[in-house]
């Protein structure tokens, strides 16, 4: 079969990926990569076996073998094998400040006749009022995830008489307030 993309393995490649395999210490995908170009290498020291051979021998479809060995071939089997994750800049939409104007807002009242606001309502609206220049309803989603307590102290009511219960301002139960969150009267302490 006549291939595109053959893998020829120089001596140093050889020694660090036939280390790899002896060792057993790398992951079991390093193992099985490093394995299958140890037989895929058509140099002078490797066998150079067929795409159907190897993937019989080692578990695995031909395909896969085919997409290794061209990228083993474009960019070495060290740059297959180190698997790199690029680093995107975590800068965050959402700082202390737009947050707690976020926080401030989604504890507003909606606008119009709404009844509460949405992701999207309050995506637009930060960026209406220039807390933001631009945020995805999904950021909005997150902030809201991580704050809960923030938003919902502000909707919730304490109902006179109650026992540890809270509701919301419908008047339905929201659920007992766990101890931690309870207030203890003073000269008491929780052991």
């Amino acid at each position: 079969m006549n291939r595109k993309y053959v893998l020829k393995l120089t001596a140093d490649e050889r020694d660090w990926l036939e280390g790899i395999v002896r060792t057993g210490k790398s992951a079991a995908w390093k193992i099985r990569h490093a394995n299958a170009f140890l037989k895929m290498d058509c140099g002078e020291h490797g066998p150079g076996w067929g795409d159907a051979r190897i993937a019989e021998a080692f578990g695995m479809s031909t395909r896969s073998l085919e997409n290794w060995r061209k990228q083993a071939v474009e960019e070495g089997p060290r740059e297959v094998l180190e698997r790199y994750y690029p680093t995107r800049p975590q800068c965050r939409k959402l700082d202390g400040q737009a947050e707690a104007q976020w926080v401030k807002l989604a504890c507003s009242q909606a606008p119009g006749e709404r009844t509460g606001w949405s992701l999207n309502l309050l995506a637009n609206k930060l960026v209406e009022l220039d807390i933001v220049a631009s945020i995805s309803r999904e950021t909005v989603r997150r902030a809201l995830k991580k704050r809960p307590q923030a938003v919902a102290e502000a909707a919730m009511v304490h109902r006179a008489g109650a026992r540890c219960r809270v509701c919301v301002p419908d008047g339905a139960s929201a659920g007992s307030v766990l101890p931690a969150v309870r207030g203890t009267p003073s000269g008491h302490l929780h052991g």
